[in-house]
C-alpha cells in the first residue's frame, strides 16, 4: 500500500521530469519533500502560506518555482519577497552552485529559513530580514525575482538601486499583465515575457523579463 509520502513523491518527480533541465537526484528529490514537510509543519503556527494541502504545494509551490529555471542567468540570485523561500529554495536545490540571497522583512519567515537552511544543509542560501528597498548587498545580483510584488513598476523600482545594466529582473505574473507592462517607466526595458508550463497547474503563469536601463 502507498503511503502519503510515496504518492507526493510520485507526483513530485512525475511533474520535475516534465520540466526543462536535467533530471532530478535523488537527494534533491528527498530535499525538496524535507521542505515540503517543514512548511507544513510551520505553516500551523506562522502561516507562511494560504497553501495548505501538501499535492497543492507541489504544483502551486515547487514546480511553479522551478518552471523559472532555463531564465536563471549568472551564480548570484537575488530573492525579493521570498515568503516562505520560494522560489529561491526550490532553485536553490537544483542549482547547488547558484548563490541564493532570500530577501524578506518578516523575521518570522526568516527564522523559518533559517532552519531549512539548518536542517536541508543548504549552504548556498542566505536569508536576510530587509526590505528590496533599502537593502545594499556586498554584490551585484546577476538577477532580481520575485513571485510577491503587487505590480511591475514597483518592483522596478525597489530593485533599480541594485541592478547593474545586465541584471536580469525576473517577476513571476499569472495572467499576461498587459497593463502593468504599459505602467512601467521609461527606463525598464522589457526583454520579453515568457509562457510557462507548469505541470499540474491549470492557470495561466507568465515570467516578465527586464533590466533597467542606468543612463535614463
Amino acid at each position: 500500500m502507498q503511503t502519503g509520502r510515496d504518492v507526493l513523491t510520485k507526483a513530485l518527480i512525475a511533474g520535475l521530469n516534465e520540466l526543462p533541465g536535467e533530471d532530478p537526484q535523488p537527494e534533491q528529490v528527498q530535499q525538496f519533500l524535507f521542505y515540503m514537510e517543514l512548511l507544513v509543519q510551520w505553516n500551523a503556527s506562522y502561516n507562511l502560506t494560504a497553501v495548505r494541502d501538501p499535492h497543492e504545494i507541489v504544483s502551486r509551490h515547487l514546480l511553479d518555482s522551478l518552471s523559472v529555471r532555463p531564465w536563471i542567468r549568472g551564480d548570484h540570485l537575488l530573492d525579493a519577497g521570498t515568503g516562505a523561500g520560494l522560489p529561491g529554495i526550490p532553485l536553490a536545490i537544483v542549482r547547488p552552485e547558484l548563490t541564493v540571497t532570500l530577501l524578506d522583512s518578516t523575521g518570522k519567515k526568516i527564522r523559518f529559513l533559517r532552519h531549512v537552511r539548518r536542517q536541508l544543509r543548504l549552504e548556498n542560501i542566505q536569508p536576510v530580514q530587509a526590505r528590496l528597498e533599502s537593502w545594499r548587498g556586498d554584490k551585484i545580483p546577476d538577477c532580481i525575482i520575485s513571485r510577491a510584488f503587487s505590480s511591475l513598476p514597483r518592483f522596478a523600482e525597489a530593485s533599480r538601486h541594485l541592478a547593474a545594466p545586465e541584471t536580469r529582473l525576473l517577476a513571476m505574473k499569472g495572467k499576461y499583465p498587459e497593463a502593468e507592462l504599459e505602467a512601467l517607466p521609461g527606463w525598464v526595458r522589457i526583454q520579453s515575457v515568457e509562457k510557462l508550463h507548469v505541470p499540474g497547474l491549470q492557470e495561466d503563469r507568465h515570467l516578465v523579463i527586464m533590466s533597467v536601463n542606468k543612463s535614463s
